[in-house]
């Protein structure tokens, strides 16, 4: 039988710390051993020098060379232990996830925007929002595209929707691979931009091409050669040995003149990517090995790994380059260009990697990115077992069938609602506060964003089409610009309609239209919103505290409907949860501040 996602983050967490703790004692004794074998070395030095017995000298070497194996080896352990640590990390936030702790995870607050159509009023950005609760990336292009993917206005098509959900599904079953991928971000996330800036910065310095030419490679290769044949010749012949050290001078000084400034402002713009180059080369490594069998992973591996663009030999490279210009120094460089013209080889390496990679690092990138975004949703998919993949619909029309229906942020406690939308209908939907209704408005919404991004929904069963969705929950006001709260709810309804025009079927969800005036203006302005939205192709839900909205039906039978969220009153009040038809009875405002009353002036 599987195991949950708890008792398997819980059992991963177990065997890891049995493994670190076994790797760290481990380490214990392997320091002991190369402190042993360096006082070993030194003693036998010492031997050999009050004795000048060759076999003590051997053997002080001996116990050199063991302990560079043993420090070799503890390095090893290191590394293994970190990145033991590290999964340890990725799984203990997955079950932090599962008692409800986000605060591993970044929220997203960047992506806030309150014009956009839907994405404020549904809770997708921000502390406890779906991002919060998706967001598993690595990278902050992987983040970009996650957002992007979960804002998207554009109507997708149902053959992209199947694909995503393809991948998605997919990667939920390599828990392995998605753990392992997760935790290259367990130190701190890889800022994309910054690479991509650091990178094409390099691009725009004027690098002279001297170096990438074969007549120089040549000259180089033949220079070194000389030197040598110099250099033996004063050893082992009857050369001077001025002759060398002229030919060292020289080769030091034209090294310098013709590359050491570009040396040095290649170094400069690009020295700060290195440590997250090594965590770039693991990511394309797992991706390019993962074997994907979808259309969409497919997609990814191949944008990586053709093979006269490979990503993951281009990322290696470069970090040799890198690396190389890390380790120049003042007392190095003159001797390494001496011995084999170091910083000619390191500019030619740099010019040929520019020349054969460098225009595809951004379609490299973003390829990483979109693994990063998907590697979310798959751990999203997995986390939310009871989820269900809705039916998508090829309809010219507005679909919306719901048995089921729940929000995801309620989890199991959820009460289940069965609701049916058709094309050009409007529910109008009444009750109480705190009965319900915001809730299930965000439900309907948050739902169908999940469906159309490919991962599962919070539903017995979804079935839908594809068409726009705009939202008006959360309007508010905007004193800086001089924005009060009424004008801003009308340039949001100026908004909504501008986006219905330009589509052929939209959703509009609406929390109280027009809050922001009296009563009468309010049920006035309502009426004749919805009267003369009727004539677009748009189907609306709208949550009123107003019952005389709901007469509306007895204008239009055929295409306003009213529902309500229906409260119990006694001694106490009693909410149900229950969608049903017909119009709320019971509110509760008076009651509840009778009661705050009662107590405050006891």
């Amino acid at each position: 039988m599987a195991l949950t996602p708890r008792e398997l983050y819980t059992e991963r967490i177990a065997a890891l710390t049995e493994e670190i703790r076994q790797l760290n004692k481990h380490n214990r004794l392997v320091v002991l051993l190369e402190l042993s074998a360096i006082a070993l070395a030194i003693g036998c030095v010492v031997a050999y020098t009050m004795w000048s017995n060759v076999a003590e000298l051997v053997v002080a070497v001996l116990f050199i060379a063991a302990y560079v194996a043993i420090r070799r080896r503890d390095s090893r352990n290191s590394r293994m232990a970190e990145e033991k640590e590290s999964l340890r990390s990725v799984y203990q936030k997955e079950l932090n996830y599962l008692d409800g702790d986000f605060s591993g995870f970044a929220s997203g607050e960047q992506y806030i925007n309150p014009r956009h159509a839907f994405t404020l009023d549904l809770d997708i950005f921000g502390p406890q929002s779906l991002f919060h609760r998706i967001n598993r990336t690595v990278t902050t292009g992987g983040s970009d595209f996650l957002a992007k993917e979960l804002s998207e206005t554009r109507v997708r098509t149902i053959d992209e929707i199947e694909a995503r959900r393809e991948a998605i599904s997919e990667l939920s079953e390599r828990e392995p691979l998605r753990t392992a991928f997760m935790a290259q971000g367990c130190e701190r996330q890889i800022d994309t931009t910054d690479i991509l800036e650091a990178l094409h910065a390099v691009q725009q310095i004027q690098i002279s091409r001297l170096a990438a030419h074969r007549f120089t490679h040549i000259a180089a290769v033949g220079s070194i050669i000389v030197f040598y044949g110099l250099l033996a010749g004063a050893i082992f012949g009857p050369l001077s040995a001025s002759f060398p050290l002229l030919w060292v001078l020289f080769q030091i000084l034209a090294v310098y003149l013709l590359f050491g400034r570009t040396l040095k402002r290649i170094n400069q713009s690009i020295n700060i990517i290195l440590p997250r180059l090594s965590t770039y080369v693991n990511m394309i490594m797992l991706i390019v090995t993962s074997d994907l069998k979808s259309r969409e992973g497919r997609d990814i591996i191949n944008h990586l790994s053709a093979d006269k663009q490979d990503a993951l030999r281009s990322f290696r490279l470069l970090k040799g380059i890198i690396n190389a210009l890390d380790q120049r120094n003042e007392i190095w460089v003159p001797i390494s260009n001496a011995l084999y013209l170091a910083d000619y080889f390191i500019v030619r390496r740099f010019l040929l990697w520019q020349d054969r990679y460098m225009g595809h690092i951004d379609e490299w990138i973003a390829a990483v990115s979109h693994f990063d975004a998907l590697v979310s949703m798959a751990a999203f998919r997995y986390n939310e077992p009871a989820a269900t993949d809705a039916e998508l619909v090829d309809a010219d029309e507005v679909v919306y069938e719901a048995c089921g229906l729940y929000h995801p942020f309620l989890g199991q406690k959820a009460v289940r609602n069965d609701f049916t939308i058709a094309d050009c209908h409007y529910y109008i939907i009444t009750g109480a506060n705190m009965a319900g209704k915001s809730t299930f408005l965000r439900s309907i919404g948050i739902n169908y964003v999940l469906a159309t991004c490919g991962m599962p929904v919070f539903a017995d069963s979804l079935r839908v089409s594809l068409f726009s969705l705009f939202s008006s929950m959360r309007t508010t006001d905007d004193l800086a610009h001089g924005i009060s709260y009424f004008n801003a709810e009308l340039l949001r309804l100026q908004q909504l309609i501008g986006t219905c025009r330009q589509n052929r079927h939209t959703l509009i969800i609406l929390d109280e239209i027009l809050k922001g005036t009296n009563s009468l203006d309010k049920l006035n302005g309502s009426r004749l919103f919805l009267q003369s939205v009727t004539s677009l192709p748009i189907t609306g839900i709208i949550a009123t505290h107003d019952l005389e909205l709901s007469k509306m039906q007895e204008q239009y039978p055929s295409r306003f409907h009213n529902y309500c969220f229906e409260i119990q009153l006694s001694d106490e009040i009693t909410y149900t949860y229950r969608l049903s038809e017909g119009v709320a009875r019971n509110q509760n405002a008076t009651y509840l501040l009778k009661n705050i009353l009662k107590s405050a002036l006891r």
